[in-house]
């Protein structure tokens, strides 16, 4: 059902029903690309069936779906044309090209071959939980997912979803687990990660299939290396992908998630769709609490969401530390005593 996840939270300011929401879509509905046209963006029916609704409501739960539709045109290709180009010009003038009219050059061969070149398609699926405020975008990528809000922004008067934000930040949290070999309850750390340095040329180490209690990796962190990522399971249900910037990449439902589920073609949607989110909003809760609650960010008009109760234990937590290292003891862990050592 979903593979990646990027988290946002609904503005305190807006609220929509589906039917709204259905109406708003509609006047931007997909439609293919031109034939010089480059990229094309517009919404399309989550369950698959045309002309079907816009939104699709399972279980409480919103679900929409973009369809991202770009030409390809190969590199080497436009390359090889402006460069012909270029020296026909040379030839007839006696002079050659300068940047400017090598960049028009560019533009009018990527013009011609517009019309014949291949298509791509991207579909992006969208999840929103009302009664959470939440906004889950499946995509890999930040700007996948910013231009997402984008368009609901422009068709939605007053949306507004800004990422969520943790108290903790992804990879001070990850390397606190790795460090001390306990992952926050109800997740185990798995088998993959990558660590990276800051500095110079931001060299990498990553580790796959491999275990990950060893004293080496907790040498790589003490030596200033932060994880990137980290492959954790939830509950034993849900395997995935936690990223230093707070994305879930590489989603996977474990074996008797999806038991039960209704086989015939009509019902796989909305059963897979219930069984997904109904899995889902509780480990990103999970989550969220590991990583030390939301952070609350002034000025934006509303509210800020409270913050969950894991975020008293992490700041309990920070505070004995930070008592430890004024009073000078050492019945710290090895990584936390290498650094007041340091400082």
């Amino acid at each position: 059902m979903f593979k990646n996840l990027i988290v946002h939270r609904l503005a305190p300011g807006w609220s929509a029903t589906p039917a709204d929401l259905e109406a708003a879509l509609d006047a931007a509905r997909f439609l293919e690309c031109g034939a010089t046209q480059p990229r094309s963006a517009g919404w399309v029916e989550p369950r698959g069936v045309a002309h079907g609704p816009l939104v699709e409501v399972v279980d409480g739960q919103w679900l929409l779906q973009l369809l991202i539709e770009q030409k390809v045109l190969p590199g080497a290709v436009v390359r090889r044309q402006v460069e012909a180009l270029a020296e026909r010009i040379e030839r007839d003038s006696g002079r050659k090209p300068g940047k400017k009219q090598l960049r028009e050059l560019k533009e009018q061969v990527q013009l011609a071959l517009l019309p014949q070149a291949f298509t791509k398609r991207v579909h992006v699926k969208l999840w929103i939980a009302p009664a959470e405020r939440l906004l889950l975008i499946d995509a890999g990528s930040t700007k996948v997912a910013d231009e997402v809000i984008t368009l609901l922004t422009k068709s939605l008067p007053g949306f507004a979803a800004p990422a969520v934000q943790t108290a903790l930040s992804p990879a001070a949290a990850m390397a606190d687990w790795l460090v001390s070999g306990e992952a926050p309850s109800g997740f185990t750390v798995d088998r993959d990660c990558e660590l990276k340095a800051s500095d110079g040329e931001k060299p990498a180490v990553r580790y796959a299939r491999h275990a990950l209690d060893i004293d080496e990796i907790r040498g790589h962190i003490t030596a200033g290396k932060q994880p990137t990522r980290l492959a954790l399971t939830w509950n034993g249900r849900v395997s995935f992908m936690l990223t230093e910037s707070g994305q879930i990449k590489k989603l996977a439902f474990l074996d008797g998630v999806f038991e039960g589920r209704k086989a015939s073609k009509d019902d796989g949607f909305d059963a897979d769709a219930a069984i997904a989110t109904g899995e889902l909003a509780p480990l990103l809760g999970d989550l969220i609490d590991a990583l030390g609650g939301e952070q609350a960010i002034g000025g934006g008009g509303g509210a800020p969401a409270p913050a969950p109760a894991a975020t008293a234990p992490a700041a309990a937590q920070a505070t004995t530390q930070a008592a430890a290292r004024a009073t000078g003891t050492t019945d710290l862990p090895p990584w936390e005593t290498a650094e007041a050592a340091a400082s």
